[in-house]
């Protein structure tokens, strides 16, 4: 279960990537949209370490898993 929440908040971090590159260039600089999708994509990439880290204290992700 942990693991579906890191690889989704790792897709939802890549769409917010390239809405701030179709912003971008779609805008020109005129609206606040770009700021807007890294301010999201800053702060799911917070959650993201943050999920992370507690997988690995709790023990439910290890960074080597012996066979």
């Amino acid at each position: 279960m942990l693991k579906l929440a890191i690889v989704v908040l790792l897709f939802a971090v890549i769409v917010s990537l390239f809405s701030g590159l179709f912003f971008l260039i779609r805008d020109q600089g005129k609206t606040h949209r770009v700021v807007n999708s890294l301010a999201v994509r800053v702060a799911l990439s917070v959650v993201l370490l943050v999920l992370i880290a507690v997988a690995l204290w709790t023990g439910d992700l290890n960074l080597n898993p012996t066979p």
